[in-house]
């Protein structure tokens, strides 16, 4: 006798509409929406807070000289990657091509996503959010990974056919052209 195994997660109760319904808690958690399951994490902490905001401030600056009107930076706003595998996340910085004038988007109006990652951060949320965006084909992706005690990681990532191509890694506090909707310099030695 054999035992078939499924692989395939069945998805969760929780649909994109009920995730967006939601009150986000008040204490600074995030609220995201992973294939039907709620996925709570933790209020961001200084350390990922500074980096978040020297990106934002870095991107609106780029995003302002280029001239580019279409577009907006945001910090931490609901995107709805995809309603039919519910999820809907919240990157800590958003370069999307719509107004304000909301509090979710579509995938396709986000056209950069930057996610700092913090030791409390497993490799499951960080491969299934970055396969989110990759299906919603979210032209660039930006990734942090703060180290305790060591430079910033900060790698870029470009969509390519069907999957991400890396294009920057930094790892030693190096000064990068990061690749986007503008081209951005980063000197990633002030991200920690």
């Amino acid at each position: 006798m054999t035992a078939e195994v499924s692989t395939i997660h069945p998805l969760g109760p929780t649909t994109v509409e009920d995730w967006l319904a939601e009150e986000q808690p008040v204490d600074g958690s995030r609220l995201e929406l992973i294939l039907g399951y709620r996925y709570m994490t933790p209020a961001p902490g200084g350390w990922h807070q500074h980096a978040s905001f020297q990106l934002a401030k870095l991107l609106d600056a780029a995003v302002s000289e280029a001239g580019r009107s279409d577009l907006r930076v945001l910090p931490a706003v609901a995107v709805k990657i995809s309603t039919a595998f519910r999820t809907g996340v919240i990157p800590d910085v958003a370069v999307v091509s719509a107004g304000i004038d909301r509090t979710s988007y579509e995938p396709d109006e986000l056209v950069l996503a930057v996610e700092v990652w913090s030791p409390g951060n497993t490799r499951e949320e960080r491969d299934t959010k970055v396969a989110g965006y990759a299906s919603a084909r979210v032209r660039y992706l930006w990734t942090v990974e703060l180290l305790a005690g060591k430079p910033a990681k900060f790698c870029c990532y470009r969509m390519g056919e069907t999957r991400y191509r890396q294009e920057v890694y930094a790892a030693a506090g190096e000064t990068v052209v990061a690749p986007g909707p503008v081209p951005v310099t980063v000197v990633t030695a002030l991200l920690s």
